[in-house]
């Protein structure tokens, strides 16, 4: 077959149909889909009955970062910061110290049972050091697990926030395998400059976003996730111009756009979920071609020791002196400890040795990729077991909403009422966007000098105008006077459910 566009597009297309279709059928046995995924990529490869030779960590590794970047703010936009702030200073001691363990602790044991050098050994430890964002998200989103307390929020705020601290570390070691005459103090002051930095600007940015987004008027409501995904690239990029760290910047920048008030936020957020779950489609197909299994045969074993070291020693003793200042169940650090899966991060980490043309880097990579994948299938296949036999689960009719839950959610809307805006209301003049108006309610219309308004969070509230809101709770009514700074007046369920 000659290579040309349309081929590539034609195959990209036919793996994308298969991963998905395939990915159904195989969700019900309860494999993880993020393992299909790379599973075909690696039979389309050249090992592979599809023959295709992907022989390029370069294109792997834009590939991965492009990818990182949507799965990241994605995750970003779905966490609700209610949710996040009281497991805070947890989550933030897992991403830190529990990388920096993990990353050490499994480092050291690969320098005992390999020939690896020291900075060798860390190096791969700190590839494999951080729980993947992708397989975190998909999985438990797509298994729609019910855990009790604040578990999940804890999990996924680790996921989320870690691979910042194992990418620092990744080019820290990897700085120290090239320049063995340097020592650990020397890569510091670039570590806390990469954290600093990429939090400041991740905050900083985000607070530009949400004013860009909020005042720009644009033509079509499709273009607001464009103009989105441009900030967040912004984001990224001039981050890292300035010495920060960019996956760290995108994933603040995006947890503070999603707790605010935005126009077309439900657009935007749909639009996030389904490009998520594209770029992790996309990311775990080129990871899987990259790879050739026959070069993996020679490190199953020396592999398999790393990988079950990993899962059922470092990770453990990384979360529990993590965690040690915090008041928190055993069993919740166990499952906290088991759901430390690896996917795509460590893999599209692991390209940077190959760049860098380091010797031990084809050793690495191989390694790397196998304890990826047998953390996905033993870690992922089981979170649901787990969570039953340690008893940190809920029945799926116990599951609260969750914020994101609510606000994608389409329930109808029985109550309707009518709000005359007076002249002394402090509303008047305001944009919708700005009111902090309920969730659950909508303005469905305004009625202004006799015409009626299909109104916009751009749409400025007016003295005079009469708004139609919908809800679907009475109660709900209360909260919209408040963001009206009205006092709402008694009525009777007649009138208040009309």
């Amino acid at each position: 077959m000659n290579i040309t566009i349309e081929n590539i597009i034609l195959i990209g297309s036919v793996l994308l149909l298969i991963s998905i279709l395939a990915g159904k059928t195989t969700y019900r046995f309860g494999i993880p889909t993020l393992l299909l995924f790379l599973t075909i990529g690696m039979l389309a490869g050249s090992d592979g009955i599809g023959g295709i030779y992907f022989d390029n960590p370069q294109i792997a590794q834009f590939v991965g970062v492009v990818s990182l970047n949507f799965i990241l703010f994605s995750g970003g936009l779905d966490t609700n910061w209610q949710s996040v702030k009281p497991v805070l200073k947890e989550g933030i001691a897992l991403s830190t110290v529990g990388v920096l363990l993990t990353a050490v602790g499994l480092g050291y044991f690969v320098y005992l049972i390999t020939d690896f050098e020291l900075y060798e050994s860390l190096l791969l430890g700190a590839i494999v050091s951080s729980t993947d964002a992708a397989a975190v998200f998909s999985i438990l989103r797509g298994k729609n697990l019910a855990l009790k307390k604040n578990l999940r929020p804890t999990l996924e705020l680790e996921s989320g926030s870690n691979d910042p601290m194992a990418y620092v570390l990744t080019i820290a070691f990897l700085t120290l395998v090239q320049f063995p005459e340097k020592n650990i103090l020397s890569v510091l002051p670039m570590f806390f400059l990469q954290m600093v930095l990429g939090g400041t600007a991740g905050f900083l940015f985000g607070k530009l976003s949400k004013i860009i987004i909020n005042r720009i008027r644009l033509d079509f409501e499709g273009l607001y996730p464009v103009l989105t995904i441009a900030l967040m690239f912004i984001t990224f990029s001039a981050t890292d111009f300035i010495g920060g760290n960019g996956f760290l910047a995108i994933y603040i920048c995006s947890v503070y756009l999603g707790n605010q008030n935005l126009i077309h936020k439900k657009t935007i957020m749909r639009m996030f979920d389904g490009l998520a779950w594209l770029m992790q489609i996309v990311l775990f197909l080129t990871l899987g071609l990259l790879v050739f299994p026959t070069q993996i045969v020679p490190f199953i074993g020396v592999g398999l020791l790393i990988s079950l070291f990993l899962i059922f020693v470092a990770r453990p003793l990384a979360v529990m002196i993590s965690l040690l200042p915090f008041r928190m169940k055993l069993r919740r650090r166990f499952y906290i400890s088991w759901v430390g899966l690896r996917g795509a991060v460590p893999i599209v980490f692991a390209t940077y040795p190959l760049l860098a043309g380091i010797d031990k880097a084809n050793s690495i990579f191989n390694i790397v990729f196998f304890v990826s994948l047998t953390s996905v299938l033993i870690q992922g296949s089981t979170l649901s077991l787990v969570a039953k036999w340690l008893g940190v689960g809920l029945p799926d009719s116990a599951k609260p909403l969750s914020a994101t839950d609510e606000l994608l959610s389409e329930n109808p809307k029985a109550v309707m009422k009518e709000i005359i805006i007076s002249e002394s209301c402090p509303a008047s003049g305001v944009k919708i966007v700005n009111l902090n108006f309920p969730k659950k309610a909508i303005i469905a219309m305004i009625q202004r000098d006799g015409n009626y308004i299909t109104p916009n969070g751009l749409t400025k509230i007016e003295a005079n105008d009469k708004l139609v809101v919908l809800t679907d709770k009475v109660e709900i009514l209360d909260k919209v006077y408040d963001s009206l700074h009205l006092k709402r007046v008694k009525e009777t369920n007649e009138e208040s459910t009309k």
